[in-house]
């Protein structure tokens, strides 16, 4: 993670109108949050980020996110610029701008914290899934600009999705349609810690999901690798790729498995909704066709003919930073 607490600029000179309206984005993962002021065409003008884990109770982290965002936000001549703000949150329910039940957020149950935002900032909230918040910003400013049918996928702390079809966002009726990281690929299969449930593809696609095959695989093995002398607390997917660019076969084996299973899951995606492309997004992506070559390969071989060879595999062009600050601002230039 960059280091918390600095702000990032773009040229304001650029800006088309130094008094235009602004929005804010936020987007809340499991470790940090990241945050930025946004102008219409999609320029972040100022970001920031803020520890999520260190807050055990929502009020501490939405006081301190007050303070920070309000030096962004005196940055570009006060609150008055600002139209609203748009959150990508675990859970986020566009519906009730709830966080319901965030298997990777220290905060637990239901958050109302739209309205909790609402009261501190005095401004507009409207809150989404963070992998929806990713598609928007991807389909307004990225890869999947002139999609109207696609599937994003976030593989960070966790596996994030979100749908897109016809040009919409899919939220279903409550608002939580597209939780295709917690599908089952592997019956029975690994536990996962956050929800109890066993085999989900966040159990085995996720940074934490390597970490855990790469422990599994080390005690399994009698393989030689450099990751037997790294201490088993210190072992991150980080570690593990640093190791496969080195040469090492077992670290290699360990994204050639990920692979496998996120192709596998991806073409039960693919025969559910048939999008143009799955965009991936993410610091897994980082390992490039270490994992997305078993990937493209295993999804292939999973589909039925009909689908072979038509839905492309891509990777964000946008900053890791900047796509779901740009989906969740996104969000608030439709508020009223």
């Amino acid at each position: 993670m960059a280091s918390l607490n600095v702000i990032e600029y773009v040229n304001v000179a650029n800006m088309t109108n130094p008094m235009e309206a602004l929005a804010i984005g936020i987007d809340i993962g499991g470790t940090g949050t990241k945050f930025g002021i946004v102008d219409r065409v999609g320029n972040v003008l100022f970001s920031s980020e803020i520890s999520t884990r260190k807050h055990s109770d929502v009020n501490t982290f939405i006081d301190e996110l007050y303070t920070e965002l309000s030096k962004l936000i005196d940055n570009v001549g006060g609150i008055g610029r600002i139209k609203g703000i748009g959150v990508g949150a675990p859970n986020g329910n566009f519906y009730t701008g709830t966080i319901e039940y965030a298997p990777n957020l220290p905060w637990k149950g239901i958050i109302p914290l739209a309205r909790m935002m609402e009261d501190k900032f005095k401004i507009p909230v409207v809150l989404t899934n963070d992998a929806n918040a990713a598609a928007i910003g991807e389909m307004m400013y990225g890869a999947a600009q002139g999609m109207k049918d696609f599937i994003m996928i976030t593989l960070g702390t966790g596996v994030g999705s979100g749908i897109v079809a016809n040009g919409k966002l899919v939220y279903g009726h409550d608002g939580f349609a597209g939780e295709l990281g917690h599908t089952t690929i592997i019956p029975n299969g690994r536990l996962h810690e956050g929800t109890g449930k066993k085999g989900s593809l966040e159990s085995y696609a996720s940074a934490t999901g390597v970490r855990l095959t790469t422990l599994e695989i080390l005690e399994k093995s009698t393989q030689p690798s450099s990751l037997r002398s790294v201490p088993p607390d210190q072992i991150d997917s980080k570690k593990v790729y640093e190791a496969a660019i080195a040469g090492d076969a077992l670290a290699k084996e360990i994204f050639e498995s990920t692979g496998t299973i996120l192709g596998a899951a991806l073409a039960n995606f693919v025969m559910f909704s048939s999008p143009e492309a799955i965009i991936l997004f993410g610091g897994l992506t980082k390992a490039g066709d270490l994992i997305l070559k078993p990937t493209r390969e295993s999804m292939e071989a999973n589909l039925i003919q009909i689908f072979q060879n038509k839905v492309k595999i891509l990777v964000s062009h946008l900053k890791e930073s900047d796509a779901a600050i740009l989906g969740a601002s996104a969000l608030a230039w439709d508020l009223k």
